[in-house]
């Protein structure tokens, strides 16, 4: 006999309720329609990282990689500003995520390659929060996520939930090293009590819901609890660092950048402030992304906003102004890549310990295509200066970038999203 589940109707208000009155609310289930309507190794001398940044408008192509493959390849214009440390990374050219479309709507999937299908678009896990969720809880924040100039992320929950990043430098400052009054401590460590067991006071009432729910809500709920999950699992974490004194460096916080339309200032600010988390050990996990501009870049030279040279249509003039803006993006970049270089941490130095990716949804933003995306990796411990080059017409999986650096961290992964193994060329040192 065939056993059939009823998917009754659920009110968007559903609580989940538990004893003293804690409660928590659901996410949205197909089932409030009406039902007829319409872990880093042992042996490792310092922790891994891994700092993932994004541009939503892309870099050009023709600035970026170079002719020749290999690692006599000449460099390019967007290179130079990194010449210096030509052993220190790789750019691969002929990569992107399969199935993966949409131009601009492509953002959500940079760090989760999950394939992209219009309006019915799911996300999934983002690269870093896998990191996280393994390994976040050694440090007092398991990630951060960060915009320098939106309210955009490209970070992913397990249910595919964006994480809201923050955008201020002066305010990630103050997370990260500047303590609160000892009544705020307090406070902190009172709500990470009292919120660390929501799950376990309403989990009878979860369990006899699930029962009632139709496949689909069902794996949905369950995604959700999961995440809730997690969330407990980091605050417990957080409870003994609510007590703590954060760490002190002797640097101000960066100056607000008061141009809206300062897109380097803007990136350069959280830079600084990501290279004092990774120096300070805060967090192992960080991605940031800028969103696309559409102000002009305060740079001399540049006339039109930066958002309209993106879309250039080949125009010379056009893609003239818009190398000075991606060139200053690089220049940026790499000073970040180059004082991680110079920074001693344990028998290497933070960058040998630090994967840093450069990257994009778009590989041509003027036509808002996303095969070729522009792809830098940086330190962690890969053997690099060289130009890896894949067939620009069949694109080489960048997940297998992904895999690769899951991998480096010792976790065990065989693939992520749609990759079909590792990083071919990019080898361990």
């Amino acid at each position: 006999m065939k056993h059939f589940t009823t998917n009754r109707s659920l009110s968007r208000r559903t609580l989940l309720r538990g004893s003293a009155g804690v409660s928590i609310a659901l996410p949205w289930l197909s089932s409030m329609v009406p039902a007829f309507g319409n872990k880093v190794s042992a042996a490792t001398t310092s922790p891994r990282r891994f700092v993932g940044i994004s541009n939503a408008l892309g870099f050009h192509g023709p600035n970026l990689f170079p002719e020749k493959s290999g690692r006599d390849y000449e460099t390019t214009r967007y290179l130079k500003p990194i010449e210096d440390l030509r052993d220190q990374f790789t750019v691969i050219s002929g990569a992107s995520h399969p199935d993966v479309g949409g131009g601009h709507k492509a953002e959500p999937c940079i760090l989760s390659a999950a394939p992209y299908s219009g309006s019915n678009f799911r996300n999934t896990i983002s690269l870093d929060q896998v990191m996280a969720q393994e390994l976040g809880g050694e440090t007092r924040h398991p990630s951060l996520v960060l915009s320098s100039n939106g309210t955009t992320g490209t970070s992913y929950t397990a249910n595919g939930s964006m994480i809201p990043p923050e955008n201020s430098p002066q305010r990630l400052f103050a997370q990260l090293f500047t303590d609160g009054s000892p009544e705020s401590r307090r406070a902190q460590k009172q709500r990470i009590r009292e919120g660390r067991s929501i799950m376990d006071i309403v989990s009878e009432e979860a369990k006899a819901m699930q029962r009632r729910l139709g496949p689909g809500d069902r794996d949905k709920l369950d995604a959700y609890f999961t995440s809730v999950r997690d969330l407990e699992r980091r605050l417990v974490v957080n409870q003994g660092w609510a007590t703590r004194p954060k760490p002190k460096v002797g640097v101000d916080a960066p100056d607000p950048v008061r141009d809206n339309s300062d897109t380097i200032a803007k990136q350069t600010a959280m830079h600084d402030v990501i290279f004092l988390a990774l120096q300070t050990d805060s967090t192992r996990f960080i991605t940031m992304h800028t969103s696309g501009n559409g102000g002009r870049v305060p740079l001399e030279g540049v006339e039109q906003g930066y958002h309209q040279l993106s879309h250039h249509g080949r125009d010379e003039k056009k893609i003239a102004q818009l190398a000075i803006i991606e060139e200053a993006q690089m220049r940026s970049w790499g000073e970040l890549v180059r004082r991680l270089h110079e920074t001693q941490d344990g028998e290497g130095t933070l960058l040998d310990q630090t994967m840093l990716l450069l990257t994009s949804n778009l590989g041509n933003a003027s036509a808002h295509d996303t095969k070729n995306m522009p792809v830098i990796v940086a330190g962690g411990g890969f053997q690099h200066g060289q130009h890896l080059a894949f067939d620009r017409k069949n694109n080489y999986p960048l997940p297998n970038l992904y895999t690769s650096m899951l991998q480096r961290l010792d976790l065990e992964v065989d693939t992520f999203a749609s990759a079909t193994g590792t990083m071919r060329g990019l080898d361990f040192v």
